[in-house]
């Protein structure tokens, strides 16, 4: 999982693997999205932070987010709980 590719100094970009400390931000999934979706975040962190965050609601609250990660990349709830069960998720 990564951002859109860099051609800053020519060198390679792409990582592996879930990078837990790109950004990300926190949305209501009904939220429209649209020109000013940067500014409807409810909280911003890691990716880690708003997996952590997210998992913590209760279960019939989850279904209400979306996590917006740098390089306009939205994880759904299904995207979410299944980075949640990875085995290298940094638990807190």
């Amino acid at each position: 999982m990564t951002d859109h590719p860099s051609t800053f100094n020519a060198t390679e970009t792409h990582h592996e693997g879930v990078q837990w400390d790109d950004r990300a931000a926190l949305h209501r999934a009904d939220d429209g999205q649209g020109l000013l979706d940067g500014g409807k975040g409810l909280r911003d962190g890691t990716l880690a932070d708003m997996v952590h965050h997210v998992m913590m609601l209760p279960e019939e609250d989850q279904e209400k987010y979306v996590i917006q990660k740098k390089g306009d990349r939205q994880l759904t709830i299904s995207e979410i709980r299944a980075l949640a069960a990875r085995e290298d998720y940094p638990r807190k």
